[in-house]
Formats: structure tokens, C-alpha cells, sequence
């Protein structure tokens, strides 16, 4: 298989999907903006697949063949063969929009292009391009070569041939896609991020202590994780982002996000990359 498979973005989820794709025996071009933010991305895909090596999942020559198939770039030409261009940037409508429209200038007319977006409309990121036929919205969930589902979010203009094409190759890359319509929020975050922004004021309004909101939701609701473990490990930064897309994209107050979220943002409290959010780290 000679395919380029193209990722834009090197941070955790773009990283996770560059590492599953090499696995998958595609040729993956790696890009980012500058090379500490490639060599730190590689670095966290070395030390997953070296977890499986670990476990016996994977032995080091096999390991070795997947890294070998990624190339890492600051240039965005080298995404011009691509079949497939994921793009996991930031989550920001203006910065998702001026990788599209790169994307759509310099790729094959044929080429798929894809958002790994949380929450952003995949009608308004098609809309840059002059193939919104072939643009689609690829949520992966984190950590990306554990959780096996692809969110796949059609936007109005995605043609049924791009959806099938990115359901056969979710397949490839061992993953099960469940597909949604464009709204805010999809339907992951639509759910997640109010429970999540209700263990918030639940906390802010001191109904209970951090750990027994987690412990509850945990022990009672045979969650993996609480809330605001789950929020720390997302990001409450990008929590933040998501709420303001659901409430500014369906007007409903119950999207507001809580004020102790908002400060927490503001003090830099990020979660586990920071070091500190709900819990230190």
C-alpha cells in the first residue's frame, strides 16, 4: 500500500491518528508548524507503540516498520499526493478554515479532506473549499490508538461516495465509525460536555467535594472516569470551546458554561498538560 495519508497537526490527537495509520500500512506525512511540536509528537507515538511492545502486542522490528512509514514536515506541499488529509488542529473555526484552504489548493481535486474538529460545523469548513463534496468531519476519541470509534459527521454538501470511501478506510485503520448529521456538538460532545459542565457548578456551588462528584459518578454510574478527571484529561480549554460552540450554535442557556470553568481557563488551569486543573498532576 503506497497511499499518503495526510495529517496536519502533531499535538495529541493528530499524533494518535498519524501513529493508527502507519499501523494500518499507509505512508503518513506528518505536518506541523515547527519541528519541536513533530519531534514531541513523534515522541509520544514512540512511547505508545513501545506500551505494546511491552505487552507483547508488538515486537521492536514491528515497531521500527510503523515509525519508518510516518515522514514529519513543516511544509504543507508535501501533502500533495495525499489520497486523505486529516487535519487535527486547534479548535478554531478562523485556523481550521485557513488549513482548508490551503488543503484545497494544493491536493490532488480527488483528494478527501477531513476535520478531527470536536464540535466545529463541517458545512462552514466545506464551505472554503471548492470540493465541499469531498470535505467530512473524522472525530477521533482520545487516546486515539486505544478508543476504537470514529464520530463521522456528514456536513449538507458531503457526497455519499466521500462517506462510504471514509467508512471503508475507518475499517482499515480498526476503527468503528458511527455517522451524524451536522449539528453542534455532533453527537458525543452534545451529550458528554453538559455532564461534564454540570459536575462543574455541582462543584462550584459546593454540592460536594472533587472527589466524591467523581466517585459518585464513577461507582454509581460505572463510569471510567469522573467528570472532572475526564475534563482535566480533555482540556478544560478545549471544554470551554465546545460549550461556547453548543451555546452560541443552539441558543439554549443550559450550554452556558459555568463560571468556574471560564476562571479556571483564565488562570491557565488546563488540566493534566498544564500540570493543574481540577486535580494537580
Amino acid at each position: 500500500m503506497s497511499e499518503i495519508f495526510g495529517v496536519v497537526g502533531a499535538g495529541t490527537m493528530g499524533n494518535g491518528i498519524a501513529q493508527i495509520a502507519a499501523r494500518a500500512g499507509y505512508e503518513v506525512v506528518l505536518r506541523d508548524i515547527k519541528d519541536e511540536f513533530l519531534e514531541r509528537g513523534m515522541k509520544a507515538v514512540d512511547k505508545s507503540l513501545q506500551r505494546d511492545v511491552d505487552k507483547g502486542r508488538l515486537n521492536e522490528d514491528g515497531k521500527k516498520e510503523i515509525i519508518s512509514r510516518i515522514k514529519t514536515t513543516t511544509d504543507v506541499g508535501e501533502m500533495k499526493d495525499a489520497f486523505i488529509v486529516i487535519e487535527a488542529v486547534t479548535e478554531k473555526l478562523d485556523v481550521k478554515s485557513d488549513v482548508f484552504r490551503t488543503l484545497d489548493e494544493i491536493t490532488n481535486d480527488s483528494a478527501i479532506l477531513a476535520s478531527n474538529t470536536s464540535s466545529i460545523s463541517i458545512t462552514k469548513i466545506a464551505a472554503v473549499t471548492k470540493r465541499p463534496d469531498k470535505v467530512i468531519g473524522m472525530h477521533f476519541m482520545n487516546p486515539v490508538p486505544v478508543m476504537k470509534l470514529v464520530e463521522v459527521i456528514r456536513g449538507i454538501t458531503t457526497s455519499d461516495e466521500t462517506y462510504e470511501k471514509v467508512r471503508t478506510m475507518s475499517e482499515k485503520l480498526g476503527k468503528i465509525s458511527l455517522d451524524c448529521n451536522d449539528y453542534p456538538g455532533f453527537v458525543s460532545n452534545r451529550v458528554l460536555m453538559p455532564m461534564i459542565n454540570e459536575a462543574i457548578f455541582t462543584l462550584y456551588e459546593g454540592v460536594a467535594t472533587r472527589e466524591s462528584i467523581d466517585g459518585i459518578m464513577k461507582l454509581g454510574m460505572n463510569h471510567p472516569m469522573g467528570p472532572l478527571e475526564l475534563a482535566d484529561f480533555i482540556g478544560l480549554d478545549v471544554c470551554l470551546a465546545i460549550l461556547n460552540v453548543l451555546h452560541e450554535g443552539i441558543g439554549d442557556p443550559k450550554y452556558r458554561a459555568c463560571p468556574l470553568l471560564k476562571r479556571y481557563v483564565d488562570a491557565g488551569w488546563l488540566g493534566r498538560k498544564t500540570g493543574r486543573g481540577f486535580y494537580s498532576y
